[in-house]
């Protein structure tokens, strides 16, 4: 089970714009092998889409999933640029600092910034 955790991308956002995401603890069910991922989309409406996707996605494949907390994220792939801030009304607050690490993984060309700015 842990190889299928470790197969599971850590992020997942869309390519442009200025969208609602999530961070994500994915674990095996019962187990205590764990990670965290970001996903974020322009087709949210509302954090709770995010994660309605990604939690039987999750479970189909043995996993667990809690949501930490959301955001917004602003992705200019022209200036590779992020920049995570806001908060989700239902989930809270995400770490961003967390969020941002987890960018870096994938984005390591870009410029990362993140703020408690709700704008």
């Amino acid at each position: 089970m842990a190889d299928a955790l470790a197969k599971i991308p850590v992020v997942e956002i869309d390519p442009e714009g200025t969208f609602k995401y999530i961070l994500v603890r994915v674990k095996v069910k019962d187990g205590d092998v764990h990670k965290d991922i970001v996903r974020g989309t322009k087709s949210a409406e509302y954090h709770n889409h995010i994660f309605e996707k990604v939690s039987p996605a999750m479970e189909a494949m043995g996993m667990e999933c809690k949501c930490l907390g959301g955001g917004k994220i602003e992705h200019n792939s022209q200036e590779k640029k992020l920049r995570v801030f806001g908060e989700s009304t239902a989930f809270g607050k995400a770490d961003h600092s967390v969020s941002v690490e987890k960018l870096k993984s994938a984005f390591s060309d870009y410029e990362i910034t993140w703020s408690d700015d709700k704008k």
